[in-house]
């Protein structure tokens, strides 16, 4: 037997019995929790060689650019120092990693977050209101026509309201005995700290960050989803130190999540009557693992900054 047969049979071996009923490029048929699929089972976005030159391509990569330094080519709708890819890495492509063309595709959607139906324009403006910490764009004003214009360009293809293998930050169990605070701060230390800071400040080069604040002033509000110890989790388990996702344990990236999520940040802008414990019975007492108006060494999160 020779080594391209040997292949061929351990492929077949792997695939479920009821395999003969799907096709090989069936995104919508790959089972999310059945183990880590290879690369090559995503949906790979188009390359930049593909994009028309003309007016629709001109748009696309206007998209492309507010995408990667968003505070610079759209700074009236941005209040910190982040971009959007900061979360939604290598340009909104990395499956994972909550990647643009898995998302497009899926809406418009209900979110429980505001309890209606959002388009893909309002799920655009709401990461500006939360994540950037800023104000949303007009829905049919110029920054959303070229940011969805851009999703749109890298979900070709992709089948439409079907949840595509990547497009979720791959949940990441929490530990049995619960997140410790100390341990994430050791984490953090060793890992974390080297680029964005022993205090979580970034670094900068010039007035721009190279790498983002991940609290204070200048990092994502408390209305943010990466405010849920869980989903940073998540996205540091992938991602996290960047380029070696995936070489911290589980439980540690719990805990330097919730070491992250441990400090004061830019009030969420759903604040209630001026009452943080009002906005954590509304908003965020079943949004997942936070701290939102929690009491943490003393003190009180979720005032704002």
């Amino acid at each position: 037997m020779n080594t391209q047969t040997s292949v061929l049979l351990l492929i077949a071996l792997a695939v479920p019995a009821y395999a003969d009923d799907i096709a090989m490029d069936d995104q919508s048929q790959i089972l999310t929790g059945a183990g880590e699929p290879a690369s090559s089972r995503y949906f790979q976005p188009p390359h930049e060689s593909e994009l028309p030159d003309n007016a629709y391509g001109k748009l696309v990569q206007e998209g492309r650019a507010i995408f990667v330094d968003t505070k610079n080519r759209a700074p009236e709708y941005v209040g910190n120092g982040l971009a959007c890819a900061n979360c939604h890495l290598e340009q909104g492509r990395k499956a994972n990693s909550a990647p643009l063309w898995a998302a497009y595709t899926m809406y418009p959607a209900y979110r429980k977050k505001n309890n209606k139906v959002n388009s893909y324009a309002e799920r655009l403006q709401g990461c500006f209101q939360f994540s950037m910490n800023g104000k949303a764009p007009e829905a049919d004003g110029p920054v959303i026509a070229a940011l969805t214009a851009y999703s749109y360009w890298l979900a070709t293809g992709a089948p439409t309201g079907q949840e595509l293998p990547g497009r979720a930050y791959p949940e990441v169990p929490k530990p049995e005995g619960g997140y410790d605070l100390v341990k994430g701060e050791q984490v953090y230390a060793a890992q974390c700290a080297v680029c964005h800071g022993p205090n979580g400040e970034g670094q900068k080069s010039g007035d721009d960050y190279v790498f983002p604040p991940l609290w204070g002033a200048d990092s994502f509000n408390w209305g943010a989803g990466m405010h849920r110890i869980n989903t940073a989790a998540a996205f540091i388990k992938e991602n996290m130190p960047l380029g070696k996702g995936g070489t911290l344990s589980d439980e540690n990236a719990w805990h330097v999540a919730a070491f992250m999520n441990s400090h004061e940040r830019p009030q969420d802008p759903r604040l209630i009557d001026g009452s943080v414990e009002k906005t954590r019975d509304k908003y965020h007492a079943n949004d997942g693992v936070n701290l939102y108006g929690e009491i943490v060494n003393g003190t009180m999160l979720g005032k704002g900054l």
